[in-house]
């Protein structure tokens, strides 16, 4: 973050409507693709699995996946 390598994962607990931050960081990885997401644009995440996914579309598969 701002040029000064401060950009680490942050862990989280998910919620139905939201979500605390367990350690500190700048992004999540989505469990469906490996992509960062940075906090401020995280929208998706399941809270039984205790995932976040980088769109609709990663949460769909991930759904899918699951009930295979």
């Amino acid at each position: 973050m701002f040029g000064l390598g401060g950009e680490k994962a942050a862990t989280l607990v998910y919620y139905a409507a939201d979500y605390e931050i367990r350690k500190k960081g700048s992004y999540v990885l989505c469990a469906v693709t490996g992509e960062k997401i940075a906090l401020d644009s995280l929208n998706y995440w399941n809270v039984e699995r205790q995932e976040a996914y980088i769109d609709g579309a990663a949460s769909l598969k991930r759904e899918l996946e699951a009930n295979s």
